[in-house]
């Protein structure tokens, strides 16, 4: 009976995670994340896009044919740049942020960049972590 259970509450949640992330046409994108995407990756194409819900927020997720991950917030506004372990250009970060890694980190590159609910999480080559707050300031 308990066998049974397990097997249906992992049918439920696969039926779940299908349906909070559906397959979508690159147009099909708000202006705002096509824009964000010829503007600071010209030279990569979209090779899946998705409309997510991750976490209760409505949004989208990007692959790009370089291997760079992109979400954007349900307005299409940037909310992730993931180049898995790749530099990532950096025009559209804060100028704060950028000007801290430059000083304090000349010789690493950000790689990924989340903007969370509280602050912004930042990875740069050689394994670095940084934390700052939404508006560019350094914690940890």
């Amino acid at each position: 009976m308990e066998t049974k259970n397990i097997f249906a509450f992992l049918l439920l949640f696969a039926a779940m995670t299908m349906s909070a992330q559906k397959k979508i046409d690159p147009s099909e994108l708000p202006p705002a994340s096509i824009n964000f995407l010829r503007e600071h990756f010209p030279s990569t194409t979209v090779t899946k896009a998705k409309k997510d819900a991750e976490h209760g927020e409505k949004g989208y997720e990007v692959i790009l044919s370089d291997g760079t991950e992109v979400e954007f917030w349900k307005d299409g506004k940037w909310r992730e740049v993931d180049g898995k372990d790749n530099p990532i250009p950096t025009a559209y970060i804060d100028r704060k942020i950028v000007d801290y890694v430059a000083k304090n980190y000349p010789k690493n590159k950000i790689t990924h960049i989340d903007y969370g609910h509280k602050d912004v999480d930042v990875d740069l080559t050689g394994k670095i972590d940084l934390e700052f707050t939404k508006e560019g300031t350094f914690i940890k």
